[in-house]
């Protein structure tokens, strides 16, 4: 036991290697398959943890070889379907070792014992790239694959230490039991969220086109929006009249949401009322943003030109000027503006423009 401790000792860089290559070549594979993954991570067994191993299970390993589990991998997927999605990917990829791997997703047995997902192990084989000249390739290690809230199960299992039904006294098996069947309800809500979410999105176009006022705003509706009349000509003849590009592009996830929280703050509650709006102050909207953008030019020209959904936000600004009912530090907040420049002298000069453009149509 001890000369194979000490193997593994010496070859612990070796096995280290074939981990990140390992971890690489799964990342890679989901990324190609457009697969939004949750997290992977891996791990090489620690030699203590392997010498613990040997002690518990005597003369079942004569090398180093023998050992499926010396180095891991675990791919965490945000539902439960995406984990067969990774399974049939890995299965399509890898040589799998079916002597020593399993699939306790499919245990259906009412009163089952664990919440597990899928245990593979698999060969690294040399003739793909990212093991291509490893001193290990051809050796197995195991990849695990579960949801988060599989996850979740087996780390509290762990830690709690039960391994199996026998060692768990009858009155925690009950509870045990019931938590299984709730994370697996929890599992199918957050599916079905995901297939509601997906169809919600597929159908805004249609929606959009037979009625308008029914779409309520939100991320979604707001994203779609960024991308089409009237909110994008609109935001088009904000930078033309900056000089500036818009930046169609922009990596901000977050816009929609903070667009979204403005737009219901100023009273914007559907997209057909939005129309409506934007069509009713569109000139009011341009000649706003071209005299307050020069003046707050911190809070924008560190992008290089005018964020997609300008308009929205010059829109908003248009009605909170209008009615002093609204709360102005509240607009600074959703608009994340507030370390450019102190709030009050930004609330102070987005007033004083507004007199002065709104002075200049009434005259």
């Amino acid at each position: 036991m001890k000369s194979l401790v000490r193997e593994y000792q010496s070859k612990l860089p070796d096995y280290e290697a074939l981990r990140d290559a390992a971890v690489a070549h799964v990342a890679q594979m989901l990324a190609v398959a457009g697969l939004k993954i949750h997290h992977i991570t891996g791990r090489v067994k620690k030699p203590q943890s392997f010498a613990d191993k040997l002690r518990r299970k005597p003369g079942r390993y004569a090398t180093l070889d023998d050992v499926t589990d010396l180095v891991g991998v675990r791919v965490i997927t945000y539902f439960e379907s995406d984990v067969n999605v990774v399974s049939r990917l890995l299965e399509g990829t890898f040589d799998v070792d079916w002597n020593n791997s399993s699939d306790k997703s499919k245990m259906h047995d009412p009163d089952r014992f664990g919440y597990m997902g899928v245990h593979y192990v698999v060969q690294a084989e040399p003739q793909l790239p990212a093991f291509a000249g490893l001193r290990l390739a051809g050796s197995c290690f195991e990849i695990q694959i579960r949801s988060i809230l599989q996850h979740a199960w087996a780390e509290i299992e762990h830690d709690l230490g039960y391994k199996n039904r026998e060692a768990v006294p009858r009155e925690v098996s009950r509870r045990f039991y019931r938590l299984a069947g709730l994370l697996e309800m929890a599992d199918e809500e957050f599916m079905a969220i995901a297939r509601m979410s997906r169809d919600y999105e597929a159908d805004l176009p249609q929606r959009l086109l037979e009625d308008p006022d029914s779409v309520f705003i939100d991320i979604q509706s707001v994203k779609y929006l960024l991308t089409v009349p009237p909110v994008r000509p609109l935001d088009e003849q904000v930078a033309e009249a900056l000089n500036v590009t818009l930046l169609v592009d922009w990596p901000d996830p977050e816009r929609p949401q903070r667009l979204t929280s403005l737009l219901q703050h100023v009273g914007v509650y559907s997209v057909g009322q939005l129309q409506k709006e934007l069509a009713r102050c569109e000139d009011d909207i341009v000649r706003f943003a071209a005299s307050l953008m020069p003046r707050l030019r911190e809070a924008w020209t560190p992008a290089g030109g005018a964020r997609p959904g300008t308009s929205l936000v010059h829109y908003a600004l248009l009605r909170a000027c209008e009615n002093p009912a609204l709360d102005a530090q509240k607009v600074i907040s959703l608009l994340d503006l507030s370390a450019q420049r102190n709030a009050a002298s930004m609330i102070a000069a987005v007033r004083e423009v507004y007199a002065e453009v709104m002075g200049e149509q009434a005259r």
